[in-house]
This record gives structure tokens, C-alpha cells and sequence, in this order.
């Protein structure tokens, strides 16, 4: 037996009864809670985890309020989440040959690859009898593990800030730069203008987009992370500066501050939520054969735009999910060297794991939010522990 998060329809039930049916005022606190669970044994090619640290992720929030699915519904009633994690090997099984007891592994959440390798689900969400990571310990097959690069000069914080995030950044800017080079040729422009709007996934993807020799910028309206891009050579802007976006005349504006920071050529590559009041912005702010990619769902699934003005200005609108197997293991090789994750100042025991979770859906936090799980760290990460 071991402790684990669980999120259960009834919880949600309950709570959304209690604020009369508005996701939005859904406690979250009320939803996911600490529970206890059995594993399953270990079989021949799977691994057995003491999870050392994990990150909150906004797929959470989704489960926890039922705002788009009732995910744990559809599992049956009840499902076990955590979809990132960074843990040390305690047991394998007679057929794993890559790990050994005492290995320190990232997992990633890339639940039932299709024919190409891309996720036709993922895990510990709509992947069937699937089980998270919020755990002290968890069982997993040896192919959903990937080996921590403990020598990337990240610490133990920053590597759990990264598992699934890293993973869906490097396939947005994979996917962005591509679709751009379609239209137009590095030949013909080989600097681009870059722009991501609010968290951690768009954090990578714009510290990606500057190792590759770019312009980037970074319209958040926190300014602890926008002060970090910023010592990255990410130019920083404040979305309070255009009131989140709230009406026309703040896109305008924000449209206009784009032409001037570009010389009037705009931003050739765009990566948003495709949804909400930063959609409209991201449209406005893209140039002529412009791409905009999005990864996120947080405000919504649904999405509505002019698709003959999209036409007319050769825009491009893509929506991804996650990378391949391969796709998160070299995602992976750019702990350190390419990825520097900004880290909420607080580090959340395990039994705060909850208030975690619902800070983040407030966004009040100043960067991505870590949850230490294990007390006791392996002797190979205690100085990484920071």
C-alpha cells in the first residue's frame, strides 16, 4: 500500500452542488485528497518507484472541476492522477534491462502511442486503468521512464518542473518552426520574431526558440517570470499593461506595441492557448504567413475565429498534445543546457499537494509549483536539493 492522490466523481459532485454547478468556483481543495492504494505487482518489464518530487499540472484542474470532461467519470468514478514526476528505481523486473534499483528516472505521460508515436491518450488522465504519479510510490513499465540527467546543472526542483512540460514545448517548436519553413524559406528570413504567452510550457518554448538564434518574447503578467526570461534575453511584456486583453481596444494596443518592438513585421511564430482572451491578441500579433500553436486547452475546447481572414493572411492555426517516446527522451538531453525552468518560491510539502494545485488554477504563483514528496533523497541527489 502506499498514499496517493485520488480526484473521485462523487468529490466533484458534492463540491459543484456546494458552489451551484460553476466550475469556476469549484474548491479544488474539496476534490483531490490524499488516499491510500494498492499496487499492482511488479511485472517482467516494469519498474518500481519511490517518487521523490513532482510538479502541479493544469490537466489537475480540469479533472478536479469537471470544466470540460468529467474525467473521472468517464474512468469509472474515480481515477489516481499525476502525469510528472522525477523518482528513484527501488525494484525492477527479470526482463528490464535499461534501469537498476537506485537509478533516478523522469517519467513521461505519453499513455497509448498511435502508429507514428504520438499519444492517442495520456496517462493518469483518459488513458484507461491508468495510475498517477501523485504517490509516494508507483509502479510503471520500463518504457515510461526516461534516466534524469542529474548532471545538467538543474536542481532536483527544476528537473520535476520539467517531465511533461519539456516533452509538449519541444514538440510545439518542432511543429511552429516546420509549418513556418512550408511558407517561408530560411534562405529568405533566417531570424524570426517569437512570442508565447503566461507559463511553463511557453517558458521553454521561447528559451528553445532563443538557442536556436531567434527573438523572444514573453507576455506575461507575472513579473518574477518575466524578470527571469528577461535574464535570458527574452524580452519581457507586462499583459497588465493591456488589461489582460478585455476588449478590443486592448488587443489594438497590444497589436500596435507588437509592430513596434518588430518593425512592423509582427511575429511569425505564436504559441498560446488558442482559446480565451489571449487567442484574439495571439491572432492579432502574428505576421503575414504567421503559425500559431497551441498545446493547452485550460479555457475551453472550443475555438472560433475568421477563417477567411486567416486565409488571406496565410496564418497558420495548429493544435498539438504531446511528443513521441523519442520525442520526450530528447527533450530531455536539453535539461540545463536549454531548459531553465522558473520555480515558485515555495516548495509544497505532499500534503499540501491540493493547495498546489489550486493556487495554480488562481495563478498567484511565481513560477512552475513543486511538490516535495520523499523526506529522505537518495544520496546521488542531496545536492541537487536547493
Amino acid at each position: 500500500m502506499t498514499r496517493a492522490y485520488s480526484i473521485t466523481a462523487e468529490a466533484i459532485a458534492a463540491e459543484s452542488k456546494r458552489v451551484g454547478g460553476d466550475p469556476d468556483k469549484i474548491d479544488i481543495n474539496r476534490v483531490i485528497a490524499l488516499d491510500t492504494l494498492a499496487l499492482r505487482p511488479v511485472g517482467p518489464r516494469d519498474v518500481r518507484l519511490r517518487i521523490l518530487a513532482v510538479s502541479a499540472e493544469h490537466n489537475l484542474t480540469h479533472a478536479a472541476t469537471a470544466d470540460t470532461v468529467n474525467i473521472a467519470e468517464l474512468r469509472g468514478g474515480k481515477i489516481y492522477p499525476g502525469n510528472s514526476a522525477v523518482g528513484e528505481v527501488v525494484e525492477v523486473g527479470r526482463d528490464v534491462a535499461r534501469f537498476k534499483a537506485g537509478d533516478v528516472v523522469v517519467t513521461h505521460c505519453n499513455g497509448e502511442p498511435d502508429a507514428h508515436g504520438y499519444p492517442l491518450r495520456i496517462w493518469a488522465y483518459d488513458q484507461p486503468e491508468s495510475i498517477g504519479w501523485y504517490a509516494e510510490e508507483a509502479v510503471v513499465g520500463d518504457w515510461q521512464i526516461v534516466p534524469a540527467p542529474l548532471a545538467c546543472g538543474l536542481s532536483l526542483w527544476e528537473i520535476a518542473a520539467l517531465p511533461l512540460r519539456a516533452p509538449t514545448a519541444y514538440h510545439l517548436w518542432r511543429r511552429a518552426e516546420g509549418i513556418f519553413r512550408v511558407k517561408v524559406s530560411e534562405e529568405r528570413l533566417a531570424t524570426l520574431n517569437v512570442l508565447a504567452f503566461g507559463g511553463g510550457v511557453s517558458e521553454l518554448f521561447l528559451m528553445l526558440a532563443k538557442h536556436r538564434g531567434h527573438n523572444a518574447f514573453f507576455c506575461s503578467g507575472s513579473p518574477e517570470r518575466r524578470k527571469a526570461l528577461e535574464a535570458q534575453g527574452i524580452v519581457g511584456i507586462d499583459q497588465k499593461r493591456f488589461n489582460r486583453f478585455a476588449g478590443r481596444d486592448d488587443v489594438k494596443a497590444f497589436g500596435a506595441e507588437i509592430k513596434k518592438q518588430t518593425g512592423g513585421q509582427g511575429m511569425h511564430v505564436v504559441c498560446d492557448l488558442l482559446r480565451g482572451p489571449v487567442f484574439e491578441a495571439g491572432i492579432t500579433a502574428a505576421s503575414r504567413e504567421g503559425v500559431n500553436v497551441s498545446a493547452g486547452w485550460q479555457l475551453g475546447t472550443m475555438v472560433k475565429y475568421n477563417s477567411a481572414g486567416a486565409s488571406t493572411k496565410q496564418l497558420t492555426l495548429d493544435h498539438t498534445h504531446y511528443d513521441t517516446i523519442p520525442g520526450c527522451e530528447a527533450a530531455t538531453s536539453l535539461y540545463g543546457r536549454v531548459f531553465k525552468p522558473t520555480i515558485h518560491r515555495e516548495i509544497y510539502p505532499f500534503e499540501a499537494l491540493p493547495r498546489a494545485i489550486a493556487e495554480m488554477q488562481a495563478n498567484t504563483q511565481t513560477g512552475i509549483p513543486i511538490i516535495r514528496v520523499a523526506q529522505e533523497m537518495p544520496a546521488s541527489v542531496k545536492g541537487l536539493v536547493r
